[in-house]
């Protein structure tokens, strides 16, 4: 959630909150790594990893839809079939 590389500028109106979904997800990462160090039941740290997972994945939709409301808009608006390419291209990684 950077500058890009596109002339067009535009605010991400997420950024704060991504940042704190990303802190708290560091958090649980680093609880589930204690965790594996402690010896703890495997059940246990597969639920842990499971709730990771789902945040990780709660943080791309946050910033995927960011860049709809904002890059993409401004780049359909300004004929920008690369921004609307990388967009395709980030979807086909982000959901495999």
């Amino acid at each position: 959630m950077h500058a890009h590389p596109h002339p067009h500028v535009h605010p991400h109106t997420q950024t704060k909150a991504v940042l704190n979904r990303m802190s708290r997800l560091i958090g649980h990462l680093e609880s589930t790594k204690k965790m594996i160090e402690d010896g703890r039941d495997c059940a246990d740290v597969l639920i842990q990893l499971s709730a990771v997972n789902a945040a990780i994945l709660g943080v791309g939709k946050v910033i995927l839809k960011d860049h709809l409301e904002h890059c993409i808009v401004d780049a359909v608006e300004h004929g920008d079939q690369e921004a609307l390419n990388k967009l395709n291209k980030a979807i086909d990684q982000f959901i495999r």
